[in-house]
C-alpha cells in the first residue's frame, strides 16, 4: 500500500468518524475527544513524515512511528479507563506520566510540523512556567506544581489535554469543517469563484474585487487564513498580475481578504464555537454580534481598492472571462448551496446540538447533488467528488485538531497558575482604569501574540490570557473576546510575522515587505473596527434601535474616510483640506457622543456631494 493510499484513507477515516458522531451524536466526552486525536494524530504523522526525501528518513520513520504508538496507546487507555478517570480522580502514576509525556510530545511536534515552532514554545513556556514558577522572583511567583500533580491535571481529567477546547474540536469544529468541504467539493467553490468574478469583475479594480468577494466566500467556511490564500489566491493573485495589478498590490488584497473571512459569521475561522463555549452563551449570539464588523471590514477593503483603482487606473476584467448568470446561476451550482444552507438553519431552528444542525447541512447538500448531478455524471464520478470531500476535510481537522489539543494543555497551565490573573492585574495597574488605554495595550499584545498562530489558537491563547484585564475595567465579556479575537486574527497580516503576506508574496512572486504594507492599508479600519465595540455597544447589534444607528453610522463613516485618506481619494480638491477633512470627520465617528456620528457622516456627505457637482461643473 503507498503513502498516498494510506494518507487518503485514514483522511477518509477520520471524515466517516465525524459524520458518523454529527449524525448520532458524540461519545462520552472524553472517548469522543480520545478517539478523534489518535485519528487525527495518526493521520498528521502520515501526512507530515518526518525528514521526508532526505537520506535519514529512516530515523524519521522511526521516530514517527514511535510517537504514534505511544499516541495511540495514551487514547486508548483514556478510553478504557474513562470510568475510572471521571469517578475516582486517580493519582498519577509512572506510566500516566510516560503516557503525558508522550501524548504531549507527539501533539508539540505535530504543531511544529503543520504551523512552525512559536506554538509548541509558547506550549513548553506554559509547561516549564507551571513546573518552575515557584523558582520565579516578584509577582509571577507561584507556589510551584510537581510532575505528578501536572500529570493529573493534564491526562487523567477533562480540564488538560481533554478539556472543552479539544471537544470542541472534536464535535462542532469538526462538523462545519466536514460541512465546508463537502460544500466546496460538490461545486460550491466554482459558484463562489463565479459569482464574485460576475459581481466584481465589471467594476474599476475588478479583479481585486473579485478576490475579496471570493476570498471572503471561502473564508466564511474555512478555518485558515493562510489556508484560504493558498486556495483562492492561486487563482486570483495571477488574474490581478496579468491585468497589470503591481504584484505587491495583489499579494497584499488576497491576504487581507482570506483574513477577513475569519471574522465573518458563520465560522469565524472555527473560533465562534470556542468562544460560545468560553463565554458560555448560545452560538447565535456570537455571530450575531459579528455581523456588523465584518460587513465594515469588507466594505473598508472594498473602498479602498476602489480608490486605488480609480488613482491607478486598474483594469476590469474582460468580458471575454466572466461567466454568465444562467451558468452561476444553474439549479446544479445553486441548489446544493441552498440546500445546504437550509439544513443547517433548519437544525438551529429545531433546537438540535450546532454538530447535528451541521449534518442536517450536509444531508440537504448531498440530496440537492445527488438530484441535480445524476445522469449529468457518472457514479463513480459523483463518488469521487464525495471521498474527496471527505479527504480534504479528514487532513483540515489534522491541524485544527493538534492545534487546539496543545492549546487546551497552555490553557490549562495559564488556569492552573493564576498567570493569566497576574497579566491582567498588571495590565490594568498600568493602565488604571482608563478602558481606552487597557484596550490599546491589550491590542497591541494581542498582535503579538498572535503572530505565526492560526485563528483560533490565536484567540484561544488571548482570551485565557487578556480577555480578564479587559472585563475588569467593566467592558462586556462579548465585546472584549470580540476585541482580542480580532487583533489576535489581524496579525497574520501585520508585519513582521504576517503569515498570510508571505504566502499571497510567494504566490505572487514579490518581496513580502512592500505587500505587507500594502495590506495594512487595506485592512487599516480592521485596527479600528475593535475600538467601536467599545465605544458603541450597538456595534454588537445589542441595546436600542438608536444605538444600533449611532454604531452603524459611525462604521459607514470609517469604511468610507480611512480608506479615502490612505489613498488620497479627494474631497476638497487641495490635499492638505483634504486631509484636514478627513481627520475631523474620523475624531467625529470615533468620539462616543449619540449625535458626532451623524454629524460625521453628514460632513462626509455634504463634502462628497460638492466635489461631485464641482466636477460636473468643470466638466465642459
Amino acid at each position: 500500500m503507498t503513502v498516498e493510499r494510506i494518507q487518503k484513507g485514514l483522511a477518509v477515516l477520520v471524515g466517516l468518524f465525524v459524520l458518523y458522531t454529527a449524525a448520532t451524536g458524540p461519545f462520552e466526552g472524553l472517548i469522543q475527544r480520545a478517539l478523534f486525536l489518535a485519528l487525527v494524530t495518526a493521520l498528521g504523522f502520515a501526512l507530515y513524515p518526518l525528514g521526508a526525501g532526505k537520506p535519514w528518513r529512516p530515523v524519521g520513520l522511526a521516530i514517527d512511528l514511535a510517537l504514534a504508538v505511544v499516541t495511540l496507546a495514551a487514547c486508548a487507555y483514556v478510553v478504557v479507563n474513562y470510568d475510572r478517570i471521571m469517578t475516582e480522580l486517580p493519582w498519577a502514576t509512572g506510566l500516566d506520566m510516560a503516557l503525558t509525556a508522550g501524548l504531549v510530545l507527539a501533539v508539540l511536534e505535530l504543531g511544529r510540523r503543520t504551523v512552525g515552532l512559536i506554538f509548541p514554545i509558547l506550549v513548553l513556556l506554559g509547561l516549564g512556567y507551571a513546573l518552575f514558577g515557584s523558582l520565579l522572583p516578584g509577582p509571577l511567583r507561584h507556589r510551584g506544581f510537581g510532575v505528578d500533580f501536572v500529570t493529573e491535571t493534564i491526562f487523567l481529567g477533562d480540564l488538560g489535554i481533554w478539556g472543552m477546547l479539544t471537544g470542541v474540536a472534536a464535535t462542532v469544529i469538526a462538523a462545519f469543517v466536514l460541512f465546508g468541504a463537502l460544500l466546496l467539493h460538490t461545486g460550491g467553490g466554482q459558484a463562489f469563484m463565479d459569482l464574485a468574478m460576475r459581481l466584481g469583475g465589471r467594476q474599476p479594480g475588478g479583479a481585486a474585487k473579485i478576490a475579496t468577494i471570493a476570498s471572503g466566500l471561502f473564508g466564511m467556511i474555512s478555518g485558515s487564513a493562510v489556508a484560504n490564500v493558498a486556495t483562492t489566491g492561486n487563482f486570483t493573485i495571477p488574474m490581478m498580475i496579468r491585468l497589470g495589478y503591481p504584484r505587491p498590490f495583489a499579494a497584499a488584497v488576497e491576504a487581507v481578504a482570506s483574513t477577513g473571512g475569519q471574522i465573518a459569521p458563520p465560522i469565524m475561522g472555527a473560533a465562534a464555537f470556542v468562544m460560545a463555549e468560553i463565554l458560555g452563551v448560545p452560538y447565535l449570539t456570537i455571530i450575531v454580534g459579528a455581523i456588523l464588523p465584518a460587513v465594515l471590514f469588507y466594505l473598508s477593503v472594498f473602498m479602498t481598492v476602489h480608490f486605488v483603482a480609480q488613482r491607478r487606473g486598474l483594469a476590469v476584467v474582460p468580458d471575454s472571462e466572466m461567466p454568465d448568470w444562467a451558468t452561476i446561476l444553474a439549479p446544479r451550482r445553486v441548489l446544493p448551496i441552498l440546500a445546504a444552507l437550509g439544513g443547517l438553519g433548519v437544525g438551529i431552528w429545531l433546537g438540535r446540538s450546532i454538530a447535528t444542525s451541521a449534518f442536517y447541512g450536509i444531508v440537504g447538500l448531498l440530496i440537492a447533488f445527488l438530484a441535480t448531478e445524476t445522469g449529468r455524471l457518472s457514479p463513480r464520478a459523483m463518488a469521487g467528488k464525495l471521498l474527496g470531500g471527505l479527504e480534504d476535510a479528514g487532513k483540515g481537522m489534522v491541524i485544527i485538531g493538534v492545534l487546539l489539543a496543545g492549546a487546551q494543555v497552555l490553557v490549562s497551565m495559564i488556569n492552573l497558575t493564576g498567570i493569566g490573573v497576574t497579566l491582567s492585574s498588571l495590565i490594568v495597574s498600568v493602565a488604571g482604569d482608563s478602558v481606552v488605554l487597557v484596550a490599546v495595550i491589550v491590542g497591541m499584545v494581542c498582535l503579538i501574540m498572535g503572530m505565526g498562530l492560526p485563528t483560533t489558537a490565536a484567540y484561544v491563547l488571548v482570551a485565557a490570557v487578556l480577555a480578564p484585564a479587559m472585563t475588569s475595567v467593566g467592558v462586556d465579556p462579548l465585546a472584549a473576546h470580540l476585541f482580542v479575537f480580532y487583533f489576535a486574527t489581524i496579525s497574520v497580516i501585520t508585519p513582521p510575522v504576517c503569515v498570510a503576506v508571505f504566502v499571497g508574496s510567494g504566490i505572487a512572486s514579490t518581496n513580502w515587505l512592500p505587500a505587507a504594507g500594502e495590506a495594512v492599508r487595506l485592512g487599516a479600519v480592521t485596527y479600528i473596527v475593535p475600538f467601536l465595540l467599545l465605544l458603541y455597544p450597538g456595534m454588537l447589534l445589542g441595546g436600542g434601535p438608536l444605538d444600533i444607528l449611532e454604531a452603524v453610522a459611525a462604521g459607514l463613516v470609517l469604511v468610507i474616510a480611512v480608506p479615502g485618506l490612505l489613498a488620497g481619494a479627494r474631497l476638497h480638491g487641495v490635499r492638505a483640506v483634504d486631509i484636514g477633512l478627513y481627520l475631523v470627520i474620523i475624531a467625529l465617528a470615533i468620539y462616543p457622543h449619540p449625535v458626532t456620528p451623524f454629524v460625521a457622516l453628514a460632513l462626509l456627505a455634504g463634502a462628497y456631494l460638492t466635489r461631485r457637482s464641482q466636477r460636473r461643473r468643470a466638466t465642459p
